[in-house]
């Protein structure tokens, strides 16, 4: 039985009859150790009375009153001291009374075969329509002792309130199964809207939703899984995106190289134009060296395998040999540097930062004014570190700083036109991995600033 709806009928049906069993095994020995000694002792009473009737109104007709006993419900049987014996009521299954018990009962004493009765796995001796499983009491009429064996008539006193509580037990059992079952139908049904939902997922169907109105457990599961559907469809948005732009920036630089070098296989070129043509397929070489470098750290930040490789090392002389290395070119752009750094400890993955303070530096560099400036700071702060990174260039408007660390994306072609789009995306990255965050304040011809706080571990 592979589906749930079956196993769950199953179980249902299961549980049903071992919780019927055990009521019944729980209730058997409930009537064997209290209510048996009970049942006789009631009993006991009722023969009792009846035969105190018999010996205070010795005038009235035995036999008259013994045949009213038995249609109320009772079954007697009665033996005088001579062996004459006589049935009322019911019918006795089994005439199983021996006459040793009946003599004891003649001599005087009280007979407790209800109490005595064995013990018996699925019939209770409360059922037991047998001789032995009676009351017996001695009594005197007309000067003749006499012996009365008595047992309720087990027909006879289930009434129609015994039928309607019967019924009603029946009814309520059904009732409960079919609800069971449908509340199970309930539950089933969002889960094989779940197993077709994900099926087409797999299919790369991402336009699957789940409509289920729903506040419990299987909702927020249905909540979930919409919110996943969402995700992948993001990401696989993204993900055609990111191959048309690899695939747009990998195309142009070689479009011009091989355009450039066709030119130089011709013989009428100037030794001018030579050596712009192989200048031009040189820059479009160290873009595309510098795309396939980014692009294989983006993927190697992107698989969960990679592990951050914690070490405890100087951020400040980081910093500094960033700077150092760049030196030639705030020289060469009459850019004034201005720095304020602490001595500090820090604990992260060395060369992967090294890729965040050279993006931000060459772009600072790259997009400022000439004989600009760019201010450096790095503070201590209380739990976590601070650097900061100004520049006095051409800035960002707000609708382009929303989209900054997208992959690929490019505010305009006069700030990217030796860019790759991916150098942002990969700094953002690389500080998150490391539990921290960067944020971007900018103004158009006043210039940016990027702060960059770090957890102080």
């Amino acid at each position: 039985m592979k589906s749930l709806y079956g196993k769950f009928v199953l179980m249902t049906a299961l549980i049903m009859v071992f919780s019927t069993i055990g009521g019944f095994l729980v209730t058997n020995t409930y009537y064997h150790r209290v209510m048996k000694a009970r049942n006789d002792e009631k009993n006991v009473e009722i023969a009792k009375t009846i035969v105190d009737h018999i010996e205070e109104t010795p005038q009235e007709n035995l036999d008259e009153y013994l045949k009213t006993i038995g249609r109320i419900g009772y079954q007697l049987y009665v033996v005088d001291e001579l062996g004459k014996s006589s049935f009322y009521g019911g019918d006795f299954r089994l005439k199983n009374l021996d006459r040793n018990s009946v003599e004891q009962v003649l001599a005087g004493h009280v007979y407790h075969g209800m109490r005595d009765f064995p013990r018996e796995t699925f019939v209770t001796g409360f059922f037991a329509n047998e001789m032995s499983n009676t009351i017996g009491v001695p009594f005197k009429h007309d000067n003749k002792q006499y012996a009365l064996f008595i047992r309720p008539d087990i027909k006879l006193l289930f009434s129609e309130v015994h039928t309607i509580l019967a019924g009603l037990i029946i009814a309520t059992a059904l009732l409960s199964l079919l609800a069971m079952l449908l509340v199970a139908k309930m539950l089933i049904v969002p889960i094989t809207q779940l197993t077709a939902a994900t099926k087409r997922i797999a299919d790369e169907k991402y336009d699957t939703q789940l409509n289920i109105d729903r506040h419990d457990e299987i909702g927020q599961l249905a909540a979930s899984f919409n919110t996943m559907v969402g995700q992948l469809q993001e990401n696989d948005k993204i993900r055609k995106e990111f191959i048309s732009n690899v695939s747009h920036d990998f195309q142009s630089p070689l479009l011009n190289i091989q355009g450039y070098a066709g030119l130089l296989k011709g013989g009428n070129i100037s030794d001018e134009e030579r050596k712009n043509y192989a200048e031009v397929i040189q820059s479009e070489t160290n873009r595309l060296s510098k795309l396939t470098r980014q692009l294989l750290l983006l993927t190697s930040l992107d698989q969960s395998s990679r592990m951050v490789k914690y070490r405890d090392y100087r951020l400040d002389e980081q910093l500094k040999a960033c700077i150092n290395k760049y030196r030639w070119w705030l020289e060469e752009d009459r850019l004034n540097l201005h720095m304020k750094m602490e001595a500090t400890t820090y604990r992260g993955d060395e060369a992967l930062f090294e890729n965040v303070w050279e993006n931000l530096l060459t772009n600072a560099i790259k997009y400022n004014r000439p004989e600009g400036e760019i201010h450096i700071a790095l503070e201590k702060k209380d739990g976590y570190i601070e650097v900061i990174v100004q520049d006095t260039g051409i800035g960002i408007s707000e609708a382009e700083q929303s989209q900054l660390f997208n992959r690929f994306y490019r505010a305009d072609t006069s700030r990217t036109k030796e860019g790759t789009g991916l150098g942002l995306s990969i700094v953002k990255q690389i500080i998150e991995l490391h539990k921290g965050n960067i944020h971007v304040t900018s103004k158009p011809g006043e210039g940016t600033t990027f702060t960059i706080k770090l957890l102080n571990l």
